[in-house]
């Protein structure tokens, strides 16, 4: 896979990617609150497929973005960046990586133990409906771990973007700010 290379930033594709994931990560978030809430079983059914319908555009963006990333690889970090900062930077975004990959299986496996039909778009369903209420169970707690874990993991990720623009300044949140063109190496 390609890594760090002599690059000024992200490609236009990888940004439009990293952003649609992130308008549809948080999307996918405020309707899986309604879970929680009280509401007819023809509702939650309904909205599982809501959720299952964002899950599956996350998951397609998904293999976009590891495919551009095995591709492209990512621009380098700054040399004056600590050690420290550089290594909890990929380790945060590979951390994002796996806990995306495992929001995608849990909700996956979920759905297919679920007791009634979740139908991403309407086309197709995962499981039968009838359910496995043992294995929904223990796919489910998968799922709602990796959820919590990935919410921490993003407002880490907002945070150290902040850092970079307010206190820092380098230039390293800029290289995914401008989507909409590319910086060549010099």
């Amino acid at each position: 896979m390609a890594q760090d290379v002599a690059r000024a930033d992200f490609s236009v594709a990888q940004k439009v990617i990293h952003w649609l994931m992130a308008i549809m990560i948080m999307a996918d978030l405020v309707i899986a609150q309604k879970f929680g809430d009280v509401m007819a079983d023809a509702d939650r059914f309904e909205s599982r497929s809501d959720h299952a319908t964002m899950g599956t555009i996350v998951a397609v963006l998904f293999v976009i973005r590891l495919y551009l990333r095995w591709k492209n690889g990512a621009p380098a970090l700054p040399a004056e960046m600590a050690d420290w900062q550089k290594l909890l930077a990929h380790v945060a975004h590979w951390a994002l990586y796996i806990l995306i990959g495992w929001l995608i299986v849990s909700g996956i496996l979920s759905a297919m133990n679920a007791n009634s039909i979740v139908a991403p778009f309407g086309l197709f369903a995962f499981g039968d409906g009838i359910g496995n209420l043992e294995s929904f169970g223990f796919f489910r707690w998968f799922h709602d771990f990796a959820t919590k874990a990935i919410i921490a993991l993003i407002a880490l990720h907002i945070v150290a973007a902040l850092y970079h623009v307010i206190i820092v300044r380098d230039g390293v949140t800029g290289r995914m700010l401008k989507f909409w063109k590319s910086e060549k190496a010099a």
